[in-house]
């Protein structure tokens, strides 16, 4: 009998160290784009949010001039505010608007209905974003 001195290689299944680090690696860099990503879809969605509560309030006071026959740049009777005509239980908004990135409004406080084209009001830009419309023209 003729005997064969093959030797048998076995090879172990698995990852070594450095194919286990490029996985981690790219994982992570995946995971990066998806965070940069998403602050960028949420800093677009805040500041359109914010543009609708400034276009709701717009609408809201011209509501009111019309049902009382207020013509623009004239003051709210009373000595009342833009915020008191408008804000509240009954009237045109039931609560005051929020800007979902924590700035605050400005020009709610005054006493004149705006101008067309004017804007009823300015976000505060606290997180360094432009929160108004582009074109508010027919406002």
């Amino acid at each position: 009998m003729k005997t064969n001195n093959r030797t048998r290689t076995t090879s172990r299944a698995g990852m070594t160290l450095l194919e286990l680090t490029v996985v981690i690696l790219v994982l992570l860099s995946l995971i990066s784009i998806l965070f940069i990503g998403a602050r960028a879809w949420k800093k677009g969605s805040d500041r359109a949010a914010c543009i609708l509560n400034i276009r709701n309030c717009q609408q809201a006071l011209r509501g009111y001039a019309n049902s009382y026959g207020i013509t623009a740049g004239n003051n709210i009777p009373g000595g009342r505010t833009r915020e008191d005509v408008i804000i509240g239980p009954g009237l045109f908004m039931d609560n005051p608007p929020v800007c979902p990135s924590g700035s605050s409004y400005t020009g709610l406080g005054v006493t004149t209905i705006p101008l067309h084209g004017e804007l009823l009001m300015e976000c505060g830009f606290i997180d360094g974003s432009l929160h108004i419309p582009e074109n508010y023209g027919g406002w």
